[in-house]
């Protein structure tokens, strides 16, 4: 998959794979739909990140979800 390209299902693929990796149990509250090909780089940078680590700690997946919280589309 070539996330240098934005796209929905790149966005998608992103958010799935960031939920995978903090083991999300609320995952169904963050759904890509809720982010917009305008924060694309951002979605892309925190994925590269948590996909990067090995492990988070609880403080990083605070933080991560913070931010994820700061980049969603309002409603």
């Amino acid at each position: 998959m070539d996330l240098s390209v934005p796209s929905h299902a790149n966005i998608e693929y992103m958010i799935e794979g960031i939920k995978t990796k903090l083991r999300m149990a609320s995952g169904a509250a963050m759904q890509a739909s809720a982010f917009s090909l305008e924060q694309y780089e951002d979605i892309h940078d925190v994925y590269d990140m948590v996909i990067s680590k090995p492990n988070l700690s609880i403080s990083e997946v605070e933080a991560i979800v913070s931010e994820l919280g700061r980049l969603r589309k309002p409603s």
